[in-house]
């Protein structure tokens, strides 16, 4: 294999990058050393310079995230499965507590159990830190409902225990929305008025 092939294959290796875009990546890269650099220098910084945070399991530069470290945080603890996702609810803007990524979540058929994933250590901050409610903000799956239902046996009489809501989304037609969110929407629905 030569070492555009090479390169090619190992930008393919990405999530949502194909064998084209891979392709058109290698050659502006080429096209542009200084680009190539860029991403080198960035990509170096990352392997080196970033760890897990020691309380929540967030991406860091430190011991500790800033989450962790800013003392104005609710003591409410958002569960989420990947460093991702606290990204996404940061960007929000809404939420103020704190967070707790589990790495995963548990999966039988790929061999993930509870034991595989930062769940001991959720149960001692929650009972450590005195957490008023731990929202569980796991991926609407099997595997994210099978960890929301461990999650919520495991916390039950610790702390308040809340789960996002769910339904049918904005500009979608009910024709067209799987079962699962129908019954979440009509179990979960709000009182008007």
């Amino acid at each position: 294999m030569d070492i555009i092939e090479e390169a090619i294959e190992a930008f393919s290796q990405l999530p949502g990058i194909g064998p084209k875009s891979a392709k058109r990546i290698v050659y502006s890269l080429l096209s542009s050393p200084q680009k190539g650099q860029k991403i080198e220098s960035a990509i170096e910084r990352l392997s080196k310079d970033i760890s897990f945070c020691k309380i929540c399991g967030n991406v860091t530069d430190g011991e500790v995230c800033k989450i962790c470290a800013d003392p104005s945080r609710e003591n409410v603890i958002c569960v989420v499965g990947r460093p991702l996702d606290v990204m996404s609810f940061e960007k929000t803007g809404v939420y103020r507590g704190r967070y707790h990524v589990l790495g995963g979540l548990i999966d039988p058929m790929s061999g993930v159990g509870p034991e595989d994933l930062r769940i001991r250590e959720l149960r001692e901050r929650v009972e450590k830190e005195g957490t008023k409610e731990v929202i569980l903000a796991l991926d609407s799956t099997v595997e994210g409902e099978a960890t929301s239902s461990f999650l919520s046996s495991l916390l039950r009489g610790s702390a308040k225990i809340s789960r996002l809501a769910s339904g049918v989304p904005v500009g979608s037609e009910l024709e067209y929305t799987d079962e699962l969110t129908l019954s979440r929407a009509l179990t979960d629905r709000m009182k008007e008025g």
